[in-house]
């Protein structure tokens, strides 16, 4: 891939929503602001976002992190709540089992790390899988700028494809929904071409009231099949006050096929899209009636994360250097705040251990630890550093406990196994799926191995070796307990 000089001219580590606030009423269509940054960073590689000078990065926010539920039972998400969070969240899942799915569903671990749901509703992708749940739950967003506030349903918030009601100066910094009632149940449902790393061909979130096996009231929402995330309103109104057998099912997912407008293109076509909107809309009522709405959903996820503290760090760049510590190093960089971190990494560390396989966020051969959480480096921008604590594959031997004086085993188990058991293959992408690997060793000590195949969801080996792989990471496990 062919990068712009520039991917940006000025970035700033903001600490406060006024200063956010101040900036963007100064900059407007000029800035942008960046939290997880796994569809800007692409955006603006691929020329889809012009004209954009400066990026405010809002992650040193405390405010912003929270999941909060208030006195009337409302479910408040700052803007700063990623899909992990989500994805691991009691609260969520207990009072948003719907949500909770979708956000597990996204990518991987690593993108799941990084990619906050607020940058999933205002990248307003019609195949963005939060926003199918947050539909069908009624949320609302906050919007603020340095003269008003404002809040939106999110059914109001679309204009059309990855268009949003928001102006150039305004942030959102708050999603709100109703908790789902001790008589709702739901869940959500992704067809998509992978199990992990792909786009929704087609999604549906559904929520039932329910009083016995009869339907009180439902809310289904389909996705990537309109250029809106759309409710399936003919299926709703048909399934109020109708018990749940197999009948009205069969029924209710016909007429949603009736909300559906989908387009034929490389993924998939109409007609195929229009058929899944069915199959998916009656498995989903199905396993609702049968209680099976959460078969699936592993009960703790892995997440490639221990600790996640980050350091409060106002500063602006070009005029500040970068100053980060890289596996227990100090390190200040004076060029290359212009680059993602993984070229920093790179080019400007000489640490080349970290490999660029698709600069896409797709292969995970970039994996880094960054305040404690596997991310892909190709979609961080290289400012988010500034006094963060960051590990690479050169540095994760140093993790091992108590080295032996003649230098000798001071190579993480993960790195062991995979010399003993062959795994290293070509050896191109075996950076990533070993830090992957160390990193769930850190989260859980003795890994199933289904919970090993989560953990490297995000990491692609076009060896297709992945048998030798599963393996090393389960023995490593099994070395160390």
């Amino acid at each position: 891939m062919t990068l712009p000089n520039h991917m940006w001219h000025e970035y700033i580590n903001a600490t406060s929503i006024e200063e956010v606030l101040r900036i963007l009423a100064e900059k407007r269509e000029r800035a942008r602001v960046v939290a997880g940054g796994t569809d800007l960073i692409l955006e603006l590689e691929r020329g889809v976002r012009k004209g954009i000078e400066t990026l405010i990065d809002v992650t040193r926010i405390p405010q912003l992190t929270q999941i909060t539920i208030d006195e009337d039972d409302v479910i408040h998400l700052g803007a700063l709540v990623t899909h992990n969070d989500c994805a691991a969240s009691k609260l969520i899942r207990a009072r948003a089992y719907p949500l909770a799915r979708a956000a597990w569903e996204v990518g991987a671990p690593q993108i799941r790390n990084r990619g906050t749901i607020a940058g999933n509703l205002i990248t307003a992708s019609p195949a963005n899988d939060t926003i199918t749940p947050l539909m069908a739950l009624g949320a609302k967003v906050t919007l603020v700028s340095a003269g008003k506030t404002r809040v939106v349903p999110l059914k109001k918030f679309y204009t059309g494809v990855r268009k949003t009601v928001m102006e150039p100066d305004e942030l959102l910094v708050d999603i709100s929904f109703p908790a789902m009632t001790k008589s709702q149940r739901g869940t959500f449902i992704k067809l998509a071409l992978r199990r992990a790393q792909a786009i929704s061909l087609v999604n549906a979130a559904i929520i039932l009231d329910l009083k016995g096996d009869t339907v009180k009231s439902a809310s289904i929402t389909l996705g990537a099949v309109t250029p809106i995330i759309t409710h399936a309103s003919k299926a709703e109104k048909f399934l109020a006050g109708k018990k749940l057998n197999d009948k009205n099912i069969a029924e209710a997912a016909n007429l949603a096929v009736k909300s559906a407008k989908p387009i034929d293109d490389v993924r998939g076509s109409a007609a195929y899209r229009s058929e899944m909107v069915r199959v998916i809309t009656r498995r989903g009522l199905t396993a609702i009636r049968d209680g099976e709405e959460q078969a699936g959903m592993p009960k703790k996820p892995i997440l490639l994360r221990t600790n996640s503290e980050f350091r409060i760090q106002n500063s602006k760049f070009p005029e500040s250097p970068i100053e980060t510590t890289i596996n227990g190093k100090k390190y200040t960089f004076h060029n290359g705040f212009d680059k993602t971190l993984l070229r920093l990494l790179r080019e400007e560390g000489m640490l080349t251990g970290t490999k660029e396989g698709c600069a896409e966020g797709e292969c995970g051969a970039c994996t880094i630890f960054l305040d404690g959480q596997a991310v892909m480096s190709c979609l961080v921008p290289a400012p988010r550093a500034h006094g963060a604590e960051i590990v690479t594959v050169e540095g994760l031997a140093d993790l091992t406990p108590s080295p032996s004086p003649s230098g000798e085993g001071r190579l993480h188990p993960v790195q062991k196994k995979f010399i003993e058991h062959g795994a290293v293959q070509c050896g191109y992408c075996i950076p990533g799926f070993i830090m992957s690997g160390a990193k769930l060793l850190e989260e859980k000590a003795n890994p199933t191995k289904h919970e090993v195949e989560q953990a490297i969801t995000g990491n692609l080996c076009r060896c297709t070796g992945y048998y030798k792989i599963v393996q090393a990471i389960e023995e490593a496990a099994k070395s160390q307990s």
